[in-house]
């Protein structure tokens, strides 16, 4: 898609698209991203019946990785209906460049994630444009001759084009 020799430095762009086909489109956890400010972005994922201890939050790359994991499973409950999934999962998202993670708290069985995407400032730079003509070398002469009654140098430059 970006072998357009008009696209130029579009590789890690196209190195993103490759990791988005490749995540799983598993629908547990159930998640929501919500606008939150004009430069504020939060992930909640409903982490019902995960304590704080048996969530990560990481940033690997690009990609925010939400995983999950109970650290014991209580053998000794006989269950007639299970239906709360208690099974381990990992959430990724990719994040754009500049995509900062914020911070992670639990609250009522909601893992919030909150992101911020600053606004970058635009940078507008000159390039010089040489040409062989301004790339004449000019040869410099400069001449040294003493005082003799002050004992100081004086110096004559004399610049000339070649």
């Amino acid at each position: 898609m970006f072998n357009s020799p008009l696209l130029l430095g579009f590789d890690q762009i196209e190195r993103v698209l490759d990791q988005v086909s490749k995540t799983k489109a598993e629908g547990y956890p159930p998640y929501n991203i919500e606008q939150i400010g004009e430069n504020h972005l939060r992930i909640t994922v409903a982490v019902a019946g995960f304590a704080e201890d048996d969530l990560s939050v990481t940033t690997e790359d690009n990609q925010l990785i939400i995983r999950g994991k109970h650290q014991e499973d209580d053998s000794n409950r006989i269950y007639i209906h299970r239906g709360i999934a208690s099974r381990q999962f990992q959430r990724s998202f990719v994040l754009a460049e500049g995509i900062e993670v914020v911070g992670a708290h639990l609250d009522n069985g909601l893992l919030h994630v909150d992101l911020n995407r600053p606004v970058p400032e635009p940078v507008v730079r000159e390039i010089a444009i040489n040409s062989a003509k301004k790339k004449a070398v000019s040869s410099r002469t400069i001449d040294m001759t003493v005082d003799a009654e002050n004992g100081a140098d004086a110096v004559e430059d004399k610049s000339r084009k070649a």
